[in-house]
């Protein structure tokens, strides 16, 4: 599905709710020598995933094919810092250990959240930050896009740790339900449904690209729409 390469872009209105839509969370503070790092709130544990910056070609690169529409384009160099970024979709278990209750549906602790907008995620971070100490926070689109393609250990694949979608990714499912996370296939990383599964909310307004090249971009100042990345278990198969 073209929905589901590592370049596509969506957009949704900040208060939007939709059962395809869930999030995943960043730290800017990671230590390097951690690749991996587990985190606990009220007896649930989360794991955050090291990723080296650097420098990477962010939009409708050539693996990218004709599947990519203009909104991809053009094409420009971005720089990162390190970050971490957890190695899956915040899932049901987690929000509730913070929040004290999952609105959720189709309920199932491992499942991703979904049905919550874009402010209800910085209600979720803001207790977060409270609970651990720490400074987490929604991706940028340009660590989203990083991240999905393996970083410094990217191979250059359509979908985020395959080129072949089977492995790595839920989609063009009409049973109305979601999937537990870390099922299929991570990528280079060690980062899961970045392909699929459910759509993931991103901090940056929804904007045209510029060309040149940016370090730590975090996107237009204002907008209408908020950024959400990766393909949904809703996605459709497309053979072009």
């Amino acid at each position: 599905s073209k929905d589901c390469r590592v370049s596509n872009r969506d957009k949704n209105l900040p208060d939007c709710e939709c059962a395809k839509l869930g999030l995943r969370i960043v730290l800017a503070e990671g230590e390097e020598s951690d690749e991996y790092q587990t985190y606990v709130v009220n007896g649930v544990m989360f794991d955050m995933v090291f990723v080296k910056g650097g420098t990477f070609t962010m939009g409708a690169t050539s693996e990218q094919g004709s599947k990519a529409p203009d909104d991809e384009s053009p094409a420009h160099q971005v720089t990162l810092s390190d970050f971490m970024i957890a190695s899956t979709e915040v899932t049901q278990k987690l929000w509730k250990a913070v929040m004290g209750s999952d609105p959720s549906l189709n309920k199932g602790t491992s499942y991703p959240m979904i049905n919550i907008s874009w402010d209800e995620c910085q209600i979720f971070i803001k207790r977060l930050n409270l609970l651990t100490g720490l400074n987490f926070r929604l991706p940028t689109e340009a660590e989203w896009e990083y991240a999905a393609r393996g970083g410094i250990k990217s191979k250059g694949n359509m979908f985020s740790g395959s080129n072949d979608i089977d492995k790595v990714a839920w989609y063009n499912d009409y049973s109305e339900s979601k999937h537990a996370v870390a099922i299929k296939a991570p990528n280079e990383l060690g980062l899961y449904d970045m392909s699929g599964n459910v759509r993931e909310w991103c901090s940056d307004w929804y904007g045209d690209y510029d060309g040149d090249s940016q370090t730590n971009p975090k996107g237009p100042l204002k907008g209408n729409s908020r950024v959400c990345r990766g393909g949904s278990w809703k996605s459709k198969y497309e053979n072009d």
